[in-house]
């Protein structure tokens, strides 16, 4: 009786240690540490930051996991350390548990298999809870590999001040910015209204519109009129690249377009255009002021609107925005990585985040439920008119899926080129003539499609 007596507590101890041993990491036990390279804010200050240290001290305390940020950079920094690392280039830093990351990046890898599948993490049902076309994004031959966490994607910027002004002179409304057909012909009103200012200076007009991704605006275009926009690795050109081409072409020959490189954000901030169409994210560089070339300021109005359509195409907009890669380790650590991202894009949460860095959230409940709530929260007018926008966008809208190929990055690079080259071109041989001859503008439009036709099929 007295061997039983001392055996017995040790036995129910010993059971009760077994029983606990799957409720988390047990006392004094280190927890699984996963590091992460994100994009979202600078390192002493960003929102998913603040979000990680909510998640150690919460689910990742009770779970024993630990997210250890070891990267906040952009994504061309991230994507090159990225590649230096899957190729083991001299000097590379090892690969973190999870990264920021576009497909292409992982079509660039040596090996997309390095990479978590997240559908042997999910269940249907969680992953039936994002919106599809995010989703369809982070596929990469037949594998998710890229989660969507946070989106953007494109939307018109509007000086309605400057915008105001023109529209007492001319007549012109705000509605007719809703369609890609009355926003190119408006511009040409604009570059005609302008030049008339300076009638002792010809061929002076200001540019009303500036686009920040003229190869999405072709892409998204052609596809929404219901022609593909590719023909394998080259591009179609189909009877709808034509209609495509018009009234683009017209507007920039006309000056209303403006031609030069950099960010769209800069003309608006200068008075060199009036109206943008920029990725939804870019609203961070967009100011409530405007200094124009001889130094003088004006405070002015921001109205943020719903990415143009054409009237006779489907509704359609460009998705952008990277989503998280998980790298292929042990199954503890892919688990912690996998937990992590499971609390962030609860719908919650993920609205809370997305609203915190300026993008939108990827799951439909946090769209319906959480979102709106987030928005009630917001004070500074710039991201009331942005989130009022994403929230007319995304039930509106159809989101485009980009397809996956090799040539695509360098096919965009040598578009956004060409296609200004062309452009300009054909308004200086415009404006040579007068630049005042309807007829000649109609037959440079039809010049220049042949001649970017030619470069592009090189």
């Amino acid at each position: 009786m007295k061997h039983w007596k001392t055996v017995l507590p040790l036995l129910l101890l010993a059971a009760l240690l077994l029983t606990c041993s799957g409720c988390g990491k047990a006392e004094g036990e280190q927890p699984v540490s996963i590091t992460i390279w994100h994009v979202y804010g600078a390192q002493t200050d960003s929102p998913l930051n603040d979000l990680i240290d909510e998640f150690n001290g919460t689910v990742g305390k009770e779970e024993g996991i630990r997210v250890e940020v070891t990267m906040v950079s952009n994504n061309k920094n991230i994507y090159e350390d990225i590649l230096a690392a899957a190729n083991q280039d001299p000097g590379a830093p090892e690969l973190p548990d999870i990264f920021v990351a576009y497909p292409k990046t992982v079509l660039n890898l040596p090996d997309e298999n390095i990479l978590v599948d997240y559908t042997d993490y999910f269940t249907q049902e969680e992953l039936d809870a994002f919106v599809p076309a995010f989703l369809e994004d982070g596929m990469v031959n037949g594998r998710l590999v890229v989660l969507p966490v946070a989106k953007s994607t494109e939307l018109l910027y509007v000086n309605k001040t400057a915008f105001d002004r023109f529209s007492a002179a001319t007549g012109a409304q705000l509605s007719d910015l809703e369609t890609w057909d009355g926003l190119f012909e408006t511009a040409c009103d604009y570059a005609a209204w302008t030049d008339s200012q300076t009638p002792d200076a010809a061929g002076d007009s200001t540019a009303l519109f500036v686009h920040d991704f003229h190869f999405n605006y072709f892409q998204v275009g052609v596809e929404s009129l219901g022609e593909s926009f590719f023909d394998g690795e080259k591009l179609a050109f189909g009877p709808m690249f034509r209609q495509v081409w018009e009234p683009y072409a017209k507007a920039a020959i006309s000056g209303g377009l403006w031609l030069q490189g950099g960010y769209a954000t800069e003309p608006l901030r200068t008075g060199e255009s009036v109206v943008s169409v920029a990725s939804s994210a870019s609203v961070l560089y967009f100011s409530d002021q405007v200094t124009y070339a001889d130094n003088t300021s004006e405070n002015v109005e921001l109205l943020v609107q719903p990415c143009p359509v054409f009237r006779e195409g489907s509704r359609t907009v460009m998705q952008r925005g990277a989503g998280m890669c998980t790298v292929r380790s042990t199954p503890e650590r892919e688990q912690a990585a996998v937990t992590f991202l499971k609390w962030l894009t609860e719908p919650a949460c993920n609205a809370r985040f997305a609203v915190s860095a300026g993008y939108m959230p990827t799951t439909q409940e946090a769209f319906d439920v959480y979102l709106p709530q987030e928005i009630q929260s917001l004070t500074d007018p710039k991201y009331t008119a942005l989130y009022d926008a994403y929230a007319k966008t995304q039930p509106a809208y159809e989101f485009y899926v980009p397809p996956q190929m090799e040539s695509y990055q360098d096919l965009e690079a040598s578009f956004e080129k060409n296609i200004r080259l062309c452009m300009l071109d054909a308004r200086e041989a415009y404006l040579q003539a007068g630049g005042n001859d309807q007829a000649l503008l109609e037959q440079l439009v039809q010049e220049s499609l042949v001649q970017f036709q030619q470069i592009m099929s090189r």
